[in-house]
């Protein structure tokens, strides 16, 4: 398994990687755990994938098994700012305002959303690999971009496995039952400091192999 990492300015560096990402989680948060998010019969997109966003996924045989989105707390678009500060604000009705402990919006914290890993990955050592290149190059491309913290609103469940790895994952807001999917989240933290950026170059490039389903397991 490798890791990439990109924006919208550098994804064509990696073929069919961003679509086949945003495939995965239309699997995964819309197929397994019926979330009403923007989707069509192949991906799910939504208001925060934008110009401000960054991507770290991994391949294994050229073919995208995980990833994750991340985005500066200073981040906006349009009337969005990220995630989070919207659910904070009470744009989002599907994400409780009290999750948030306080408004946050700075150069140093950068929010991660949409963790998926492919069910393909189906033994707990490569789904440990896996999860651990994806958050490592969330690390690197916050890190290269000033930023010390991340954070995510992320089933609970996620901060043991990361604690596992040796990130220094903690939980920053109250948890929240979701009754739509039955799982249990909080918004977790984790330095962003200590990691040494990774060049990720073309050599890298993912090359779609024919459309293979992929759906993700319920603890990514």
């Amino acid at each position: 398994m490798e890791n990439i990492t990109f924006d919208m300015s550098t994804m064509h560096m990696f073929g069919g990687a961003y679509f086949d990402y945003l495939a995965l989680r239309k699997r995964f948060f819309v197929d397994t755990l019926g979330w009403d998010i923007p989707h069509n019969d192949k991906v799910e997109m939504d208001q925060y994938d934008n110009p401000t966003a960054h991507y770290s996924l991994v391949l294994r045989d050229g073919q995208v098994v995980g990833g994750a989105r991340a985005m500066a707390t200073t981040a906006t678009w349009g009337q969005h700012t990220y995630m989070l500060r919207d659910a904070f604000a009470g744009k989002l009705v599907d994400i409780p305002a009290e999750v948030m402990p306080s408004d946050v919006a700075n150069a140093q914290m950068w929010e991660c959303t949409r963790l998926v890993i492919s069910d393909d990955v189906d033994t707990q050592i490569d789904r440990s690999e896996c999860l651990s290149l994806i958050v490592g190059g969330l690390i690197d491309v916050a890190a290269r971009n000033g930023a010390t913290r991340l954070m995510s609103l992320s089933p609970i469940s996620l901060m043991r496995a990361l604690r596992q790895l040796g990130f220094d994952a903690e939980r920053i807001g109250e948890p929240y039952l979701n009754e739509g999917d039955g799982r249990r989240y909080a918004v977790l933290s984790m330095s962003a400091t200590g990691a040494q950026p990774r060049q990720h170059t073309p050599a890298a490039t993912h090359m779609p192999q024919g459309r293979q389903p992929v759906h993700a397991a319920p603890n990514a």
